[in-house]
């Protein structure tokens, strides 16, 4: 018969399985992150005068921001991970722990180009660098292990 086996379903690499859920959760963190970034600025309005569509402005207008206005980028960098390294342990074959921390490890290094260019206060960097990134890659794969 030509068509044995034909009622099996489709398999796919778990190598290949496991690249696309660590995409799958790079694409959903940083579309959250930008989400949470883009509507910022209608919760907490940035200080009058400041230009904040650029890495310029905010260069200029750093001094007149209070640490109200860094609650949202925090929460951008911390929830888009969270979401991310959860959704790529949920998706992935194996290695699920790890594929999280890879997710926290890439918005780690995002984390610190961000930090590069654009200004804010040494307490934001340090804060921001050590419990957004790493930690909720940690948390999103501990809590996708729960399903």
């Amino acid at each position: 018969m030509i068509f044995k086996g034909i009622n099996k379903p489709l398999t796919m690499h778990p190598v290949f399985r496991n690249v696309l859920a660590v995409a799958a959760g790079i694409i959903i963190g940083s579309v959250l992150n930008m989400g949470l970034i883009m509507i910022s600025g209608s919760i907490i309005p940035p200080p009058e005068g400041a230009d904040v569509t650029t890495a310029e402005g905010m260069k200029a207008a750093i001094h007149l921001f209070e640490p109200r206005h860094f609650i949202f980028p925090f929460l951008a960098h911390a929830l888009g991970t969270l979401a991310g390294a959860y959704l790529t342990a949920r998706l992935a074959v194996s290695r699920k722990s790890f594929l999280a921390n890879v997710i926290g490890i890439f918005f780690l290094l995002g984390g610190i180009a961000a930090a590069n260019m654009i200004p804010a206060p040494n307490w934001f960097i340090v804060t921001d660098l050590f419990l957004a990134y790493l930690p909720m890659g940690w948390l999103g794969g501990r809590l996708a292990a729960k399903k």
